[in-house]
């Protein structure tokens, strides 16, 4: 919808503040007294919202944007400036787009900053709700240790992968001065289909063979979707 499209956010014809709703009722009162699960989807987006638009409650603001989408999913991929375009202003725009991005670094955070990467469902449990739903492709290599334990990770690139992108220069460059025992790639696909381009199986082929030259064996390049992932070392494409 666009900022101007009014009837998104009609005013009802009777209308009363969330303020001058009975305590029992206003979500923040509500999440203090039961807790957050005891609020509906709604009711949390309201409290972040805080205010509402042009004689509507926040919680008919967060109803509207629920409404609109198919799930809270959806309404994480947005950007700030389509939040905007919903005319939630750059503050509140900006208080959803940073809640949805805490979730994802919460759901990819472990109890310890080095993990050790034993297979690609550790890859994906780790990086996955970090890159499934991004709108961009983004290429990343992980240096590892000689028990598999995360040394460092690095974004190589952001955009469409080829391999003028994704270059063994760039690839190996943390991974020579870290001293890493091996690496691993992964990139995400924003269309859904984890299935590996033409373009991937070159690119990793690439790096395969960079690697043997420098000493520095390639473990897996896992492509990363929603729900979904393809391990290039398990299908034998290394």
């Amino acid at each position: 919808m666009k900022r101007g499209d009014r009837s998104v956010f009609e005013p009802s014809f009777y209308h009363t503040s969330i303020k001058e709703w009975p305590e029992a009722e206003r979500p923040r009162e509500k999440l203090a007294r039961s807790g957050p699960e005891s609020l509906s989807e709604a009711e949390l987006l309201a409290i972040l919202l805080r205010v509402g638009s042009r004689g509507v409650t926040a919680l008919d603001l967060a109803k509207k944007l629920l409404s609109s989408c198919s799930n809270l999913r959806q309404i994480g991929r947005m950007t700030v400036s389509d939040l905007e375009a919903w005319g939630l202003g750059r503050v509140r725009a900006a208080t959803i787009a940073a809640m949805f991005e805490l979730i994802r670094r919460y759901e990819s955070a472990t109890e310890t900053e080095r993990p050790v990467f034993r297979s690609p469902e550790d890859v994906v449990a780790r990086y996955g709700p970090l890159l499934r739903d991004l709108h961009h492709e983004e290429f990343w290599v992980l240096l590892l240790s000689s028990s598999n334990q995360l040394l460092r990770e690095v974004r190589v690139s952001s955009g469409t992968l080829n391999s003028s992108l994704v270059h063994p220069r760039e690839c190996f460059a943390e991974a020579v001065k870290h001293r890493a025992a091996s690496v691993l790639f992964l990139h995400n696909h924003p269309s859904g289909n984890p299935e590996p381009s033409q373009e991937d199986l070159a690119v990793t082929r690439q790096l395969v063979d960079a690697g043997k030259i420098l000493g520095i064996p390639v473990h897996d390049h896992v492509i990363i979707t929603h729900g979904r992932f393809a391990s290039l070392a398990e299908r034998g494409l290394l």
